[in-house]
């Protein structure tokens, strides 16, 4: 019996020892990736790929978690990395929309009016013949109106001259009112699709060339709709312009919104968009607004890209708005553009930029009539609210004042 205690002794100890270290395994077994603070009470915001990779940039008001390495592991105290600094933003209060509006309708009215302006003198004066005419057809193509539309407000101004007879400023501008409403068309649906629908938030997906406005519409938005008191999501997908992420992660900390951003240069567009649905469906929110980019530096196509991110969003919810970001300065060249992104997404709606002293107001037209689709807001300048709905009847009215 002697010889045997030894072993009974060590069976005993080695049966210790394994005991001891079976919560220290399940322990570190459930220490995943999680994104650092939480949105909402109830709501924690988790990773759901493995292996980490996509960040989300909380609101900043939120308690800061340690940050998540590559690996599951957590690192750091407050934030990670790629977000040090942005956590000292003092989150901004919108602008009222009507105060937004009255102050894009006053610098459309000082922009702009050259159109209307050049219209009303030309068809005030005291005799209006085919030179005239010629001249009212010049001025409407030179403001990017486009042949088809130009044809159009020509042929019904010359009917109304005829049989009206007169000439009155009075009479020619309440006259080109009219058509010009006629061609602006206030009976499109103009309002942005950005309701929930069920169980999963709205998803919308804003596309355009590089320079055009993506990003910082997309920031601009976000205050749209924080003000309207919705819960909002963004999605960094332009991931090959360089500090893209990190400037759409500081537009949705100044509103309190978070980013799901890629910490990786050059990362999959369409598997951090895939990341922002997911993660805007996990915590319930509004709004998912994702950020594209306007061009690859690889062998794959800028519309074969946006193509593909629309397909794999779509394996998780509805895209439910599709915005072409277009600058208003860039005229035909940008009527151009939109033909190209409408043959591979479905457009829902224009957002034209930078409307300013250098810009057409012709192009409203001309974008809406070649493609069928409404232009839905419009910006004026770089202030953080210089983006409104965009309303047919103060559009014209802005270019006759």
């Amino acid at each position: 019996m002697n010889d045997f205690l030894p072993i009974i002794l060590s069976i005993l100890a080695a049966l210790v020892v394994v005991g001891g270290l079976v919560p220290v395994l399940m322990k570190a077994r459930k220490s995943g990736a999680k994104y650092p603070g939480t949105r909402d009470a109830n709501d924690p915001l988790q990773s759901s790929a493995a292996g980490g990779g996509t960040l989300v940039e909380d609101r900043p008001d939120a308690a800061k978690a340690p940050a998540p390495t590559f690996d599951g592991t957590v690192e750091g105290t407050d934030v990670p990395d790629d977000a040090a600094g942005l956590e000292t933003i003092a989150i901004d209060t919108p602008a009222p929309v009507e105060g937004r509006l009255t102050r894009l309708r006053a610098r459309l009215v000082k922009s702009n009016n050259i159109l209307g302006k050049g219209l009303l003198a030309l068809l005030s004066g005291d005799k209006i013949d085919e030179n005239v005419w010629d001249e009212v057809e010049e001025t409407l193509l030179l403001a990017d109106l486009g042949t088809e539309p130009t044809m159009q407000l020509v042929d019904a101004l010359r009917e109304r001259v005829k049989v009206l007879g007169t000439r009155s400023p009075e009479d020619v501008k309440a006259m080109l009112r009219e058509e010009l409403i006629k061609l602006v068309d206030p009976g499109m649906d103009r309002s942005l699709n950005v309701e929930r629908k069920g169980d999963r938030p709205a998803v919308v997906l804003v596309v355009g060339v590089n320079g055009v406005g993506k990003t910082t519409t997309v920031g601009k938005l976000a205050r749209v709709l924080v003000a309207e008191d919705k819960d909002v999501l963004l999605g960094a997908a332009d991931t090959f312009r360089a500090a893209a992420a990190e400037q759409l992660a500081t537009w949705g900390q100044r509103v309190g919104v978070p980013t799901v951003k890629s910490d990786i240069d050059g990362a999959d567009p369409a598997s951090v968009a895939y990341e922002a649905v997911k993660a805007g469906i996990d915590q319930e929110v509004d709004v998912v607004m994702v950020d594209t980019a306007g061009r690859l530096q690889n062998k794959t196509g800028l519309m074969d890209e946006l193509g593909k991110v629309k397909r794999v969003i779509e394996k998780l919810a509805e895209v439910d708005e599709v915005l072409l970001v277009l600058d208003a300065t860039t005229g035909q060249n940008g009527l151009n553009q939109a033909r190209v992104f409408a043959e591979v997404v479905n457009i829902t709606g224009i957002v034209l930029t930078k409307l300013d002293g250098t810009a057409k107001g012709g192009i409203v037209v001309a974008i809406q009539k070649s493609l069928g689709v409404p232009v839905k807001l419009i910006g004026l300048g770089e202030g953080p609210d210089d983006l409104a709905p965009f309303e047919a009847e103060s559009f014209v009215d802005a270019l006759l004042n």
